[in-house]
């Protein structure tokens, strides 16, 4: 009886879980919801949000309390992405970059010294962070071909070069910055800084105007000279691969969840629109092919959410040395592709119910259908995720 319990709490959430989800969905339909028509229109950002979040206890939770934080695990913060998503995508995707990306990396592989000055300070949203690795002309091989140098002077690194789609790069206070200090040995010999954004020699090149997810600050970062200190680093001298690869299995585990909510919104609408629109003297909800479309949508909103939430349960067992390899990379390769593949299937079957008003750009449903291709492109495109799991497959 105990293991028939077992399983089923394996697929299912727990009370307080559940009650994660739904709080953070509460506040997210009554406070986040009215700002994504202005951000989406506008590119436009709530200056004060983080700080609001960070007040509310929405931020920093994965990091310990010590430094400020909630010290919930992942699949809780996964949860509160998911929710937020249904409401404001935009949104949640820069609260991912501030709170995983950026404050979990730190939490999980910083000095205390590098804890101590920056966490207390994400986790109020006092500032906020973002993460710089993507360079122009790099895309699928960030490491391989990264052209940002940081050259060792005494007790400081001299940092140039540049970073593109970074997201929160035009507000971000901090920056974790990727950068080649052992030239030729490829995806190998590069290290971690923290890069605040008034030392010398930091620019926002440009503010980046997207076709989806419009109100998350895009940016391309550009480094002159900038001397950053020595106690900046993150993780070992000349070993940011291996922050980098274990910080991705973090990041694909968390964005997941932003298609899982972005997808549960749009079955809402599209189930909505179906009983009230018709055509024919009748609801389309009453057409078979209609029913069918829904049904199918359905069915891949339940299995995202259980795959997703499995994971993110999952890589709450390992940790940063255990990360970026193996059965565990394999899988929130999969999580993420997965859900981002169905989030593509289910907006482009509600678009189709809506028909000509899913078309208009000012509708929700078409400002959640121009989403879906960033998920199916950023944190390893589907290409690069489908190369990861085939890799661990003959591994094994």
């Amino acid at each position: 009886m105990e293991d028939e319990i077992t399983m089923k709490n394996q697929f299912t959430l727990t009370n307080e879980q559940q009650n994660i989800l739904d709080h953070a969905d509460k506040y997210a339909r009554e406070q986040l919801y009215p700002l994504a028509q202005r951000m989406d229109d506008e590119e436009w950002w709530p200056s004060d949000i983080m700080q609001v979040l960070g007040k509310l206890g929405f931020l920093g939770i994965t990091v310990s309390q010590k430094y400020g934080g909630v010290g919930l695990d992942m699949l809780s913060a996964g949860l509160i992405c998911q929710a937020f998503s249904r409401w404001n995508h935009a949104l949640a995707l820069a609260w991912v970059a501030h709170d995983n990306l950026c404050a979990n990396n730190i939490d999980k592989n910083g000095s205390d010294h590098l804890r101590e000055k920056y966490l207390p300070r994400l986790c109020s949203g006092e500032i906020i962070g973002c993460l710089g690795l993507t360079e122009p002309g790099a895309g699928s091989d960030a490491l391989g071909s990264m052209n940002t140098r940081a050259i060792r002077e005494n007790d400081h690194y001299i940092l140039n070069g540049s970073k593109i789609y970074i997201t929160n790069g035009p507000i971000a206070d901090i920056c974790l910055v990727y950068a080649k200090t052992v030239p030729g040995k490829g995806s190998k010999g590069i290290t971690a800084f923290i890069v605040e954004s008034d030392m010398p020699g930091f620019k926002v090149a440009q503010k980046m105007n997207k076709m989806g997810f419009r109100g998350s600050q895009t940016a391309e970062l550009f480094f002159e000279n900038l001397r950053v200190p020595l106690e900046n680093i993150v993780g070992d001298e000349h070993q940011g691969h291996q922050v980098v690869m274990s910080g991705l299995d973090f990041e694909r585990s968390m964005v997941a969840p932003i298609s899982v909510g972005t997808a549960e919104r749009a079955l809402s609408l599209s189930l909505e629109f179906a009983k009230t629109r018709k055509q024919f003297g009748k609801p389309i909800a009453q057409f078979q092919m209609v029913q069918s479309r829904l049904a199918d949508m359905y069915v891949w909103v339940e299995t995202m959410k259980t795959f997703c939430w499995s994971i993110l349960a999952e890589i709450n067992e390992v940790d940063e040395t255990q990360a970026g390899k193996g059965d565990i990379h394999a899988r929130t390769a999969a999580s993420i592709m997965y859900c981002a593949n169905m989030c593509n299937r289910v907006l482009d079957n509600s678009v189709q119910i809506f028909g000509g008003n899913g078309y208009i750009w000012e509708s929700e449903i078409n400002r959640l259908f121009r989403t879906t291709k960033l998920l199916e492109i950023g944190a390893g495109s589907t290409e690069i995720r489908k190369i990861i799991i085939a890799s661990e497959l003959f591994k094994s």
